[in-house]
C-alpha cells in the first residue's frame, strides 16, 4: 500500500511542471559529465610548437625539446650563398671583346617607294671613313614600334586654331594609317612631357588618349627634353622603332641644348621621322608682312633642328604645306620602316672608347667601286636615297 502511494506520488510529481524541469535539469547535468572528457582530450594545445608566429621555447623550460637544427646533419647544395652554381675547380674561363653593330638601311625612291632586292654585294659600309665587312645581311617587313611625339602647348596649339587643327588631323590621319599588329604609344609635351597612353596593339587606347588633346595647359613648347627623353626610354626597346614627331620645332625653355640633345639622339638609336607643321600658315603670314625678320629666322631655325634630329637619328624630316600632303608622308615613313635591309658587321675598331663613330652606308658595283646605277622598267635611272643612322656610341669598358 505504501509502494502504491509512492509510485503514485512519483507520477503525479512527474506530471507537474515542476517535475518536468526536474527531468530536463538531470540529462543537462548528464550531458556535460559525457562531453568534457572528451573535449579535454581533443581540445588546442597551449604550446603548439615552432612556428613563424611562435618560436620554440629554449631549453630549461621543464618540457622536452626536439633536437636543434645546428645538430641534424646538413644536406649538401650545389647553390652558393648568392644562390649561383659554383663551377668546379680546373675549368678555364674565357671573356669576348667582340662588338657586333647592327644597321637598318631603307633605299627609297624620289616618290619616296622602297627600292627591292638589292643584292648584298652593292652594299658598302664605312666606319670612320674605314670600310667594313658586312657579316649578315637580310631583308623583310616587320611590325612598327612608333612613339608619336605630339606638341601641344598654348604657343602654337590654341583652341580652335588652324595649327590646332592642322595638330590633330595630322596625329589622328597617321593613327590611322597603322597596322593591327603595329605597336603604338602617345606622347604630348608643352613644359614636360606627358605619356598618354603607352605601348600597346590595341588603337582605341591611343585613340582614348588623342582625346585629351582639346585644350593645352602652358605657353611652353620644350622640344629638346621631349625628344630625348622618349629616345633614351625606347632605347632598350628591341625590334624595329622610331619616334614620329609632330611639332613645330620651336624650342622655348627646355633643360638640354641643341647639342646635346642630338648626342643623346645619336645614341639612342631611334629614327625620328620629323613632321613640321604651321608650312601653309607661315608662308601666308609671311607674305602680308605680319612676319618680322627674327620671327622668320626663328622659324627657319626651327625648321634645320628638325631636320638635323631626323637626319642624324636614322630618320627623315617633312614639311608639308596642304593637308593632301599628309596621305603620301605617311607612306614614306611606312616604307622607309617596314621594309629595311638590315646589314650586321663587326667593327675593325673594337677600342671600347665611348666615342661617337660615324657611318656612311653607299651602293656601289662591286666590279666598278663606282656608285651603284638602279633603273626603272624604262631603263631609265631612278634617284634614290640611302636612309640610315648617321653613326653610334662605341661602349666603354667595364672595370
Amino acid at each position: 500500500m505504501i509502494q502504491e502511494k509512492n509510485s503514485l506520488s512519483v507520477s503525479r510529481f512527474l506530471a507537474s511542471p515542476f517535475g518536468a524541469i526536474a527531468i530536463v535539469a538531470i540529462l543537462s547535468v548528464c550531458a556535460l559529465s559525457w562531453i568534457s572528457p572528451v573535449q579535454a582530450q581533443s581540445g588546442p594545445k597551449k604550446d603548439s610548437g615552432e612556428t613563424v608566429a611562435k618560436p620554440r621555447k629554449k631549453a630549461g623550460s621543464g618540457e622536452s625539446e626536439t633536437p636543434a637544427a645546428a645538430e641534424l646533419p646538413k644536406i649538401p647544395s650545389k647553390l652558393n650563398k648568392k644562390g649561383q652554381n659554383e663551377l668546379p675547380e680546373g675549368l678555364p674561363t674565357f671573356r669576348t671583346d667582340s662588338t657586333s653593330v647592327n644597321v637598318d638601311v631603307a633605299v627609297l625612291d624620289n616618290k619616296g617607294r622602297f627600292i627591292p632586292n638589292i643584292p648584298a654585294g652593292n652594299f658598302r659600309v664605312l666606319e670612320d671613313n674605314v670600310p667594313q665587312k658586312i657579316s649578315n645581311f637580310a631583308i623583310g617587313e616587320a611590325p612598327m614600334t612608333i612613339c608619336m611625339v605630339i606638341e601641344f602647348s598654348n604657343l602654337f596649339q590654341k583652341y580652335w586654331t588652324s595649327s590646332w587643327y592642322e595638330t590633330l588631323q595630322a596625329s589622328y590621319g597617321f593613327l590611322e594609317t597603322l597596322k593591327p599588329e603595329d605597336y603604338v604609344a602617345v606622347v604630348a609635351y608643352d613644359l614636360r612631357p606627358e605619356i598618354l597612353s603607352d605601348f600597346s596593339t590595341d588603337k582605341r587606347k591611343a585613340y582614348e588618349a588623342m582625346q585629351r588633346l582639346r585644350i593645352a595647359a602652358f605657353s611652353e613648347s620644350n622640344l629638346y627634353d621631349a625628344i630625348t627623353d622618349t629616345a633614351e626610354r625606347m632605347s632598350e626597346i628591341e625590334g624595329r622603332k622610331a619616334m614620329v614627331v609632330i611639332a613645330s620645332g620651336i624650342d622655348t625653355f627646355s633643360k638640354q641644348t641643341f647639342d646635346q640633345a642630338r648626342k643623346k639622339i645619336q645614341a639612342a638609336g631611334v629614327p625620328m621621322y620629323a613632321v613640321g607643321i604651321m608650312q601653309a600658315l607661315r608662308e601666308m603670314v609671311d607674305a602680308r608682312g605680319g612676319m618680322g625678320a627674327i620671327q622668320r629666322l626663328d622659324f627657319l631655325q626651327a625648321d634645320n633642328q628638325m631636320r638635323t634630329f631626323a637626319k642624324e637619328s636614322g630618320g627623315m624630316s617633312f614639311f608639308p604645306r596642304f593637308f593632301g600632303e599628309f596621305p603620301g608622308i605617311y607612306g614614306a615613313i611606312h616604307q622607309a620602316m617596314r621594309n629595311q635591309y638590315s646589314l650586321t658587321f663587326a667593327p675593325t675598331n673594337q677600342a671600347k672608347d665611348g666615342k661617337f663613330r660615324k657611318l656612311r652606308v653607299e651602293l656601289i658595283n662591286p666590279q666598278t667601286n663606282e656608285p651603284l646605277r638602279i633603273v626603272d622598267e624604262k631603263n631609265k635611272p631612278i634617284k634614290y636615297q640611302i636612309v640610315a643612322k648617321a653613326g653610334y656610341t662605341a661602349p666603354r669598358e667595364v672595370e
